[in-house]
């Protein structure tokens, strides 16, 4: 990962760049198994001629590295269910391994049975789920406002058969990927101009005139998100409610002007009202 400066949103993944430990990770975020040739980088824009200086990275060459919560200043990865987007699956750090300078997440037949809670009843019960896999999160150890992220990763199964969604993705800190009580009124708005109409839909908007948690008043903050990959597996054919078709991989940038809910609208085209200005 390279920087020009300072650096301030989540770096959120599940297989990527940056740091090592020798059984915890070093104190440095550039992890000294990454050699000197990668310390900077060009841009890949056209005409930028900006030089990046590295300021994180990880070449998982520690075998047995413990990334579970706690154990690690870099990375956690997760020991809860999974709710996001209709999940099947339970998220354990038994599912990653570091080995072979390889981070590798697997997915398993494993039944866990976990406290959850009903969002109609506002109860509690118990439920359970039969597939175990792993989710590793950066989220409020490394921050970063812009650079270039760089990674290696081999995706998992066969692109014709279903049931595995990999992904690599970053979150802006506000919010955290699968705490999704979280993103609400947060992600993925990025609005930071006073609207009446839609300020109630976005947590920390520009209207507000009270400076809450150390943020500065009249500037709206939200959650971005950025999908840096995305594959969805599955038997050839078409997808309700766009042209794209399976199996896929997409990159996707997400974010919105405040609107009249806690989220955008999902699985569908946005409706008028819903776009920046200049982009419907």
């Amino acid at each position: 990962m390279y920087s020009m400066s300072s650096w301030c949103t989540l770096v959120l993944a599940a297989l990527t760049v940056s740091i090592v430990d020798r059984r915890t990770a070093s104190a440095s975020w550039i992890d000294p198994d990454t050699e000197d040739e990668f310390h900077t980088a060009q841009a890949y824009t056209k005409d930028d001629d900006r030089e990046y200086e590295l300021v994180f990275s990880d070449e998982f060459e520690v075998k047995g590295r413990s990334l579970a919560d706690g154990k690690d200043p870099r990375w956690t990865a997760l020991n809860k269910n999974d709710y996001t987007n209709e999940a099947l699956h339970f998220y354990s750090p038994e599912n990653v391994k570091v080995e072979n300078g390889v981070l590798n997440i697997t997915t398993i037949h494993k039944t866990n049975k976990y406290k959850a809670f009903d969002e109609k009843k506002k109860k509690f019960y118990v439920d359970e789920k039969h597939v175990q896999s792993g989710m590793v999160q950066s989220w409020n150890k490394f921050c970063i406002t812009g650079g270039i992220v760089e990674f290696s990763a081999k995706l998992p199964g066969d692109p014709t058969v279903g049931g595995l969604w990999p992904a690599l993705w970053m979150l802006g800190n506000l919010a955290r990927g699968t705490y999704v009580g979280s993103s609400d009124f947060v992600w993925p708005f990025s609005y930071n101009e006073c609207s009446e109409e839609t300020r109630n839909s976005q947590l920390i908007n520009a209207c507000s005139k009270v400076a809450h948690y150390s943020m500065k008043p009249g500037r709206g903050r939200g959650s971005p998100e950025i999908d840096i990959l995305e594959a969805m597996m599955g038997d050839p054919g078409p997808l309700p409610n766009t042209p794209i078709e399976r199996p896929y991989f997409s990159t996707s940038l997400q974010v919105a002007p405040g609107i009249s809910a806690n989220r955008p609208q999902l699985g569908h085209q946005p409706k008028s009202g819903s776009w920046y200005k200049g982009l419907e």
